[in-house]
């Protein structure tokens, strides 16, 4: 494949406006030709009301982006597996660890590209941190992704519906940081906090252990006004390290070691174009599984209600 990969883009939100799309306009592997949205829609392309009707009329696509709330991403994307379109599915890859189990399984039946993308682990200074990590022994490590919900998923009522993740919707980012950086490990505990009116948590506190015994811990907060906290701690006989700004800045005993500009989404297509090009898919379960273990394991604890 020498030439650009036709795709389209399904599901016009914020995410799509704020990252896909200046992303994919800068991208010389993908050429967006057409996009599928029950209400937005994208100039100078082909808009459709939904996939099935996209896929007829543009036969000649060959990926999909799915970046519609996690509910709905299993129907479309077995829809365009079934058509033998390569799929980039936008964080978190579906609603539950089982169906993303059936599309990786239906992927490879029809020999074409899963990607389940998990932006936050593309962020600058992950890496950096990660080889850290590698060369020192940790004693503790602590998540700590507090942010305002009001300014970041504003009136987004299916963020708070069964299947929306609640505080979890930032917490996988911190999740899928950790898990790539941190030794395996699993939940011993949660307790999530869900308001009265919501069926989705606020804030959430959850404890693990790696196996190497390494005691990690996690506190969610939806609540948080002013400067908001995205940040991963670890003790280590090589230091104290801080790995904030959601990944974009890492520092060693308070001294900042590496720090670039944000350049997520850019990365995210240039693997997707790398794994479709390879003939490979990439679907990383640890962060949805963790999730799903703290829902299976958490105390709910019911607080005042939540009010956009």
């Amino acid at each position: 494949m020498s030439q650009p990969i036709k795709i389209g883009i399904v599901g016009v939100g914020k995410i799509v406006r704020d990252q896909h799309l200046p992303a994919l306009a800068k991208d010389g592997d993908f050429q967006l030709i057409a996009a599928a949205s029950r209400h937005g829609k994208v100039d100078d392309i082909a808009n459709f009301p939904d996939i099935e009707t996209m896929l007829g009329a543009v036969p000649e696509l060959e990926a999909v982006s799915l970046c519609m709330p996690p509910q709905f991403r299993y129907a479309a994307a077995r829809t365009a597996l079934e058509a033998k379109k390569h799929v980039f599915m936008e964080k978190p890859p579906g609603a539950t660890v089982s169906e993303v189990e059936d599309l990786k399984a239906l992927a490879a039946q029809n020999g074409v590209t899963l990607f389940a993308s998990w932006h936050s682990r593309y962020a600058p200074a992950v890496e950096a941190a990660r080889k850290f990590l590698g060369a020192t022994t940790i004693r503790s490590a602590a998540i700590v992704w507090k942010e305002d919900v009001r300014r970041w998923h504003p009136n987004q009522d299916w963020i708070w519906q069964p299947g929306g993740f609640g505080v979890f919707d930032p917490g996988i980012n911190a999740l899928s940081i950790a898990t790539h950086i941190l030794p395996a490990m699993h939940i011993t505990s949660a307790v999530l906090d869900f308001p009265e009116n919501r069926d989705a948590p606020v804030a959430a506190q959850v404890s693990f252990i790696a196996s190497t015994g390494l005691p990690v811990t996690m506190d969610l907060d939806w609540l948080q006004t002013g400067p908001q906290s995205w940040d991963i701690l670890a003790d280590t006989d090589a230091g104290r390290m801080v790995l904030s700004g959601g990944g974009s800045k890492l520092a060693i005993d308070g001294k900042v070691v590496h720090e670039e500009p944000e350049a997520e989404y850019p990365l995210l297509y240039r693997r997707f174009s790398e794994i479709v090009r390879a003939g490979a898919s990439d679907v990383d379960l640890a962060p949805l599984q963790h999730v799903a273990d703290a829902f299976m394991l958490g105390k709910r604890n019911v607080v005042e209600a939540f009010f956009d």
